[in-house]
């Protein structure tokens, strides 16, 4: 059974930073590629950064420069590091495992706001 786990969200300031996780469990993790999206209210769903197995980082315009994705194979986490954050990334994170199929997080919170 596939399991994704997100952490790390939650309100900070315009200018701060959060570090988002996501830990599996169910997967060949070295194998997939992972990715963190975003939903805002509103909005559709959309790529926030991926990463695949060979570590090749891919970034929305958006957040080019200020955010970093990683991942560690042992711990089969995924990281998101957020920077010089925004009002408008405010939107619920998820994470994303790709192979083949796409399986889910349930999502975390991020709300960026003075």
């Amino acid at each position: 059974q596939v399991q994704l786990v997100e952490s790390g969200g939650g309100l900070v300031q315009p200018g701060g930073s959060l570090r988002l996780s996501c830990t599996t469990s169910g997967i060949v993790f070295e194998a997939y590629e992972m990715g963190w999206y975003r939903q805002a209210p509103g909005n559709q769903r959309e790529m926030v950064a991926t990463i695949d197995r060979f570590g090749y980082e891919k970034y929305v315009d958006a957040v080019t420069g200020r955010f970093i994705i990683s991942r560690d194979n042992i711990k089969n986490t995924v990281f998101l590091q957020m920077n010089s954050l925004k009002p408008e990334d405010t939107a619920v994170y998820y994470c994303n495992a790709r192979y083949y199929t796409d399986s889910w997080g349930q999502g975390t919170l991020v709300t960026v706001s003075s």
